[in-house]
């Protein structure tokens, strides 16, 4: 889409691997998993993961309203808090009229709805929450953030199941790139670690299997020959982008910019991505397009990377036609676990710290690729060299495709 550069001036996460940006980034440079056995899962077929941690989030909150919040609310709600205060914004003074909200999801607060279906058989309805469906419905963390910053522009809250952070990043570039508002307040956010969805996670073959004497922090293996599975993750991330001119008028230096986006849709089948890859390709290839690049361009790529047998497969070979030149691949989900919907947010947000500190983070628990795999992934040791230019690749149940190209500012 042709239009003025975007720039990102803001970044907040509350990941696995801290509760702030710098965090996150410190732990996820380390390349050691988060992974571990938690005790709420006791006697699930899945009974670990990668889950924020150290942290009283209704007290990180404050005020009176945190009860009404279900918890990927309030994930998303810190990181956008971050994130706005990154930016060198306040808004308690900025024209409300003129910021948009955007912000996904996957399974939004449906441990929320588990909750309460279990309130409601057992002690009757009313006992369940008068709260019961603002505990649910998937656009809470773009209300919530637009009601607690006073953002009166446009608001969205984007569903592609794992593509729902880098969905809200395209759509909130477009409502700028259109003039629709000046700031984007935009991300994603999920909690899922609960055992309904880890029961589903397992059965339906996706999950990383513990076998005796396993440690979970071993389990989540991106791009490894003897990967099984993925192991499941929360957090958020939320950005605030601007137009550049816009963010350089005000003195505000930014982290990098949004060159292109791209998307498409396999609709081939609902888990599985499709075996040959051309309709992901095509989403890197018009992201590449949009941002006026060669794939010659390309310094890195973050790497959708879930552990799996096929999405694994297929996105090696994907990377390898698209991409002759090797370019560096990371693939976070081997520290913090598959975030889910706000995993592609995450994984943007990392991608724009490679851009920034000239560090690529490595692949936990990666000796080495797959023999089969002619991709140039980061292991062991941090990589660290200077990037220019970054696509970060995120793919989603459904054969939802999401793909954003970056730019070092």
């Amino acid at each position: 889409m042709s239009g003025p550069t975007v720039a990102i001036t803001g970044l907040g996460m509350i990941t696995p691997a801290g509760h702030d940006t710098a965090a996150t980034w410190d732990g996820v440079c380390a390349g050691v998993s988060y992974a571990r056995t938690v005790p709420e899962l006791s006697g699930c077929a899945v009974d670990f993961a990668c889950t924020v941690d150290g942290i009283d989030l209704d007290a990180a909150i404050g005020g009176r309203t945190a009860f009404r919040m279900g918890r990927y609310v309030k994930l998303a709600l810190l990181a956008a808090r971050e994130a706005v205060a990154d930016a060198g914004l306040d808004p308690t003074t900025w024209d409300g009229t003129r910021v948009a909200v955007v912000v996904g999801t996957s399974s939004g607060g449906t441990a929320g709805l588990t909750e309460q279906a279990v309130v409601l058989e057992r002690r009757g309805h009313e006992a369940t929450s008068p709260s019961a469906i603002l505990l649910t419905i998937p656009n809470m963390p773009a209300a919530e953030i637009a009601i607690g910053m006073r953002a009166t522009g446009p608001s969205m809250a984007p569903c592609t199941a794992c593509s729902s952070g880098v969905t809200a990043l395209h759509a909130a570039r477009d409502l700028l790139a259109t003039g629709q508002c000046d700031i984007a307040v935009a991300g994603a956010t999920e909690s899922v670690v609960y055992p309904v969805a880890m029961a589903g996670f397992a059965r339906s073959g996706a999950a990383a299997q513990l076998g005796p004497g396993d440690d979970p922090s071993v389990l989540s293996r991106p791009f490894a020959r003897d990967r099984s599975g993925l192991v499941v993750g929360e957090g958020a991330a939320i950005m605030v982008l601007e137009r550049e001119s816009d963010a350089r008028a005000r003195g505000a230096a930014p982290r990098a910019l949004l060159a292109g986006a791209g998307a498409t849709t396999d609709a081939y089948h609902p888990t599985s991505p499709h075996p040959s890859g051309a309709v992901a390709q095509r989403a890197v290839e018009a992201a590449l397009r949009d941002a006026g690049w060669s794939p010659y361009d390309v310094d890195h790529v973050n790497a959708h990377g879930t552990s799996t047998q096929l999405n694994d497969a297929t996105e090696a070979a994907l990377i390898s036609r698209v991409f002759p030149q090797r370019p560096s691949v990371t693939a976070p989900k081997g520290v913090l676990g598959h975030c889910m919907g706000a995993a592609g947010a995450i994984e943007a947000g990392l991608t724009v710290l490679t851009l920034q500190h000239g560090v690529v983070p490595p692949i936990a628990n990666l000796d080495a690729p797959a023999v089969e795999f002619d991709i140039d992934c980061v292991t062991k040791q941090p990589l660290y060299t200077r990037a220019d230019r970054a696509v970060t690749h995120s793919f989603g149940f459904g054969g939802h495709n999401a793909v954003l190209a970056l730019e070092r500012a």
